[in-house]
């Protein structure tokens, strides 16, 4: 079942989170996220932005949200677009339905474009968004610095 995040889902979501942030590069977050700071997170995004999770028999399986972009006010109707499935969890069409959800919601709330913020290569990501018809409109070579090595970043954009 897919349903708007609740402050009490903080816990499972940081763990399914942090799992990305200690093993893999698909975030930029370098240290284990604290559960004060995320809870935060998901108050001041949910004010204003769609967060829905992916719930089966009381366990979160993934979850995904928008976010600003940039904080100018020409950018009011751009959104980023985030997602994380558990560790395990892929393969059973869970981040299929809620980017459907998630980007029905941005479109309802008369948001104009999309971006999906990629660590390149991350075929499971790009394979996503393009199923949404997501167009890569960027590659920045070099973006960010993670495990010792350069880690490359695409744009993808999809316009409502």
């Amino acid at each position: 079942m897919i349903r708007n995040v609740q402050i009490s889902d903080a816990q499972q979501i940081l763990d399914i989170y942090n799992y990305y942030v200690v093993n893999t590069v698909i975030t930029f977050d370098i240290e284990a996220v604290s559960l004060k700071s995320f809870t935060e997170k998901i108050k001041i995004i949910s004010l204003d932005y769609p967060f829905i999770v992916y719930e089966e028999h009381n366990e979160i399986l993934g979850y995904a949200y928008g976010s600003r972009f940039r904080p100018k006010p020409a950018y009011n109707h751009t959104v980023e677009s985030t997602i994380y499935i558990k560790q395990g969890q892929h393969g059973k069409q869970i981040g299929t339905e809620l980017y459907k959800e998630l980007l029905q919601l941005l479109k309802q709330d008369n948001f104009h474009m999309v971006l999906g913020v990629l660590t390149l290569p991350n075929e499971a990501s790009v394979k996503l968004h393009e199923k949404f018809g997501f167009k890569q409109v960027a590659y920045l070579k070099e973006a960010g610095f993670k495990f010792e090595n350069w880690q490359d970043v695409g744009f993808y954009q999809l316009t409502f």
